[in-house]
């Protein structure tokens, strides 16, 4: 009876320990290194510096791009710049796959997340850098002007912040980086329509901070101010760069650092946060 006890007590430490160490194999395996990117059309632009950033620290990168909206911008792109910054991530040694996307369309997040499985695997990172902005104005503002505007800076970030935390598979590391425009810092004459659905990023950023904390998801927004993206001429540079105390304009290099430290391990206790990297621009 003794013999028998004994032996069934090592059988059930034995069973106990291998669902043990099966679920600390669970918890314990690190996912790929996958970030998505949205809104990454332009050399000059932010995103392309934070894919640049990501991809220098290991990250596999999928980016987003819709070269219709920037061909209507005073600024303006080349049809092949999403294939030169697709080239120069490869080029840092991760994978990289890009989609042009219209981040209206009510079928572009499930398209995208599909895309990114399909390719690569579960996300780690989601950086929500797509935007919308043209003038607005008191006089000029239309129904369907602010509804444009709505469908970039607030809907889709917040169905891809969603749909990033309900297909989130892992159980730490897990970052959103919301990309602000300091509309809590002062008055946007003439962006309207931008200044109220940007504003409306930071209280979704601190909102839904608390709830996926436990899921081992931080969420933070940057506002990288007035950025040398290639909108700038010459007199708004003069202008610009005596509110700056450092005598420079701010660059995506600046922004995509500060979110480079924002997805790493380092940056596990930050979230919930606007941090506003301006280099003290005045206002």
């Amino acid at each position: 009876m003794l013999q028998s006890a004994i032996c069934f007590h090592i059988s059930c430490q034995l069973i106990d320990k291998h669902i043990y160490d099966l679920a600390l194999l669970k918890y314990k395996k690190l996912p790929n290194k996958i970030a998505i990117v949205t809104g990454v059309s332009r050399l000059k632009g932010i995103g392309r510096a934070i894919c640049c950033e990501l991809a220098s620290r290991g990250f596999d990168i999928f980016f987003t791009y819709w070269l219709t909206y920037d061909k209507q911008m005073p600024w303006g792109v080349s049809e092949d710049e999403p294939e030169e910054i697709l080239k120069e991530i490869l080029e840092l040694g991760v994978r990289c796959e890009k989609i042009e996307l219209d981040l209206s369309n009510r079928k572009a997040i499930k398209t995208l997340f599909d895309a990114v499985k399909s390719k690569f695997g579960n996300p780690l990172i989601l950086v929500n850098n797509a935007t919308y902005s043209t003038e607005t104005t008191i006089d000029s503002l239309t129904e369907s002007e602010l509804d444009k505007h709505y469908a970039i800076n607030l809907k889709a970030t917040t169905l891809l912040c969603l749909e990033f935390i309900k297909q989130f598979g892992f159980y730490k590391n897990g970052r959103i980086i919301n990309l602000s425009s300091g509309q809590s810092l002062g008055q946007m004459p003439n962006e309207i329509a931008y200044a109220i659905t940007k504003g409306a990023i930071e209280t979704l950023t601190c909102t839904l901070s608390q709830e996926i904390a436990a899921k081992g998801i931080t969420i933070n927004a940057v506002n990288p101010g007035p950025n040398d993206t290639g909108w700038m001429d010459k007199d708004v540079r003069n202008k610009l760069i005596n509110q700056f105390p450092m005598k420079r304009i701010g660059n995506p290099k600046d922004t995509a650092k500060l979110i480079g430290f924002l997805v790493s391990e380092d940056a596990e206790w930050i979230t919930g946060q606007i941090i506003h990297s301006e280099g003290g621009f005045i206002r």
